[in-house]
Order: C-alpha cells, then structure tokens, then sequence
C-alpha cells in the first residue's frame, strides 16, 4: 500500500506546536480533558494482554448505548483504526467505493492506499449539504463493495435524517453492499438522535470513538459494532494483526469515562449550544462569511463569500502569523480555501470569541 501523509495531519496543532496557537479554532472535538478529573483508581491494574475482543466492561457499555449485543462490538485504535481494519478488510484494488465528499481524509485516503475505485457523492453548500441517496443509488455498479457515510458529518456538522438512513440501508441489504456510518459525533446532537445504524441492519456497520464528544482523544480508543459474526471475525483478524489487542490502561480509562457519561454529555450539551450560540451571532454580524447552520458534532463549514473581494491564500497568511490563530482551511477536505473548518467545542468561550474576532480583522486585511 502506498501512503500519503495527508495535509490535515501535516498542518494540525500538534504537528505546528501548541504553544505556537493563541486562538485554536482548528480542532474538531470538546477541549481535552486531565486524566485526574476521571476519578481512576488503576494503580492495581495488572498490565497484561488485554482481551482480543476488548474489554468486556468496555463492550457492554458500548453494547447498551448501541442497542447490540457485547459480541457484536470490537474495541480499535479510535475510530482511525477502525476505519483502517473496515477498509482493508473489505476492499481490494478491483473493487469500488462510494463515499460522501467533504470528508475527514481518513475516510478517503486508505481506501486510496489500497487503489480501489472511488466515486464522490460531492456535497454541495448551497444544498445545505444535504446528502441524497438517489445519488448514490445512480452511483452503484457490480463492483460496488461499500458505502460510507458520515453523521453527524464532519467538517458541515449537518446530520442524516432517518428517511435517508433508512434508504441507504435498503440499498446496502438489496444490493448485498457493506454501509459503513461513522457516528462519531453522534452524541453531540441538536436534533434528535438517530438509531445506532448498525442496530438496524447486519449490512450496516456503524464506527465511534472516545475523541471527539468526551475529549479524551490521547487515550486511542474506537470502535466498530456490526452484527454479522463472520465479518466481526474477520475484522478482529485484522485488529490482532495490526496489535493483537488494545492498551489494557487506555481501555479501562474508557470505561470509567463511559461509565460517567450521561452527566458528562449533560454538560457538553450545555457548552455546546452556548458555543454554537457565540459562532451565529458573530455571523450575523460578519456578512463576508456564510454558513449552513450545524444539526451535530462541534464544527461547522462556513465559506468566505465569492463577493466578498477577499485574497484568501492572503487570509490564511494574516490570520496564523499577525493573530496566531488557526481555523481548518478547506484543503483538508479538499475543498476550495474559501471553506474553513471552526471547532467550536475545543476553545474556551473566551477564546472563541477571541478567533472570530481575528477571523473578521484577517478579512479587513486581506481584502482586496
């Protein structure tokens, strides 16, 4: 396989240095949290070989909010490994993809690496990143092996309505086609709630992580639930493969982090529509920058307006070097630069306000 680093990880905070960010605005999860706050009492944990599978604490928390049984759930190396072992278990070089388009690049680049066909379900702004089925129905050929989708979606925060979940789950099971739905945003929702996918079907398989909702993305800890036994054997082939089992330290920090998870989600409930709140406000007040308005997760996909006169590759410059502040610039999704990325679950209230600020003084310098 032939890997390409990708430009969202090359450019991220971590490569660039924190300390080098005031306003950080890039990132796409709630602010990390200390691992003091957990309450963990592990000192007595024995550090062996942890259980293939996971931990069986671990999958039955999973279980229970994904309305499966334990056996049907696999612990991964976040949701990166877990898109990684679905990828690679599924697809080969005459293979055929489709998948929705903006996308994190993970989703695209293995697939990539493996040298599959693809085919994009572009969304487009002015629909209001609505994704249609009928494109993808149109898209489906006899080598069509997988589906993937994203919801809510990252980087729009627009999420599927069950009508739409529904007919792409009637596709996967006519056509005998794999639907894979990343669902890691699904607990930070403004709408109600859609069923775990894989729930619904032994054609769908659903994938989430302990990254993004509960800030803990250092820990590593994913998962994918399917229902089909075969392919969770396949699947847990790959994963002893790639590392025998997940980190027994990182796995029980995950359960004690569920375990606490309707007051935590309470709380980032709370922050995040205070936070959402902040970034339609400025909005309303910036008229060179407009918006689809996040349903999901802590990002959203504004673009700066054709009319608005703006030297973007300008923009960028300005913003990162006179207010060192970072936002994801559209080429991450590989999209136009007039898109931007702003995480808005990561910064303090002060530090929000603080980033769009400079967002709005970087447009009065670089306009043209």
């Amino acid at each position: 396989m032939k890997y390409v680093r990708m430009p969202i990880e090359i450019e991220s905070p971590e490569e660039q240095g924190y300390d080098t960010i005031r306003f950080n605005l890039s990132e796409s999860s709630m602010r990390d949290r200390k691992l003091s706050e957990l309450g963990l009492g592990i000192d007595d944990l024995v550090l062996a070989y942890g259980v293939h599978r996971g931990a069986p604490g671990l999958r039955a928390l999973i279980a229970k909010q994904s309305g499966v049984d334990e056996a049907q759930v696999l612990t991964t190396a976040g949701a990166a490994g877990a898109l990684f072992i679905i990828a690679t278990t599924l697809l080969e070089k005459a293979d055929h993809l489709i998948v929705v388009r903006p996308n994190y690049a993970t989703n695209i680049e293995t697939p990539r690496a493996i040298g599959c066909a693809i085919d994009y379900v572009d969304l487009a702004f002015e629909d209001g990143f609505r994704l249609d089925a009928v494109r993808i129905e149109r898209l489906i050929r006899a080598e069509t092996k997988l589906i993937s989708v994203t919801t809510p979606h990252n980087p729009t925060g627009v999420a599927l309505n069950r009508d739409t979940l529904n007919r792409l789950i009637a596709l996967a099971e006519q056509k005998g086609i794999r639907l894979l739905v990343d669902e890691t945003y699904r607990d930070m929702s403004f709408v109600p709630q859609l069923p775990v996918a894989a729930s619904l079907s032994d054609h769908a398989i659903s994938v989430a992580s302990m990254s993004k909702s509960y800030g803990i993305p250092g820990i590593r800890v994913g998962w994918v639930v399917n229902r089909d036994a075969k392919l969770m054997e396949r699947f847990l082939a790959a994963k002893e493969q790639i590392g025998i089992c997940g980190s027994i330290v990182d796995e029980r920090i995950a359960e004690v982090a569920l375990e606490q998870r309707d007051a935590w989600l309470s709380t980032v409930a709370r922050e995040l529509e205070a936070a959402r709140a902040i970034v339609e406000h400025w909005l309303a007040r910036e008229s060179r920058i407009e918006w689809v308005k996040p349903e999901g997760g802590c990002v959203c996909f504004p673009r700066i307006r054709k009319d608005a006169s703006v030297d973007v590759e300008k923009f960028y410059r300005v913003l990162a070097q006179d207010h060192a502040a970072a936002v994801g610039p559209g080429h991450w999704f590989e999209q136009d630069k007039r898109f931007m990325r702003i995480g808005f679950g990561w910064p303090t209230p002060d530090e929000l306000k603080g980033g769009l600020a400079a967002i709005s003084a970087t447009l009065d310098k670089a306009g043209r």
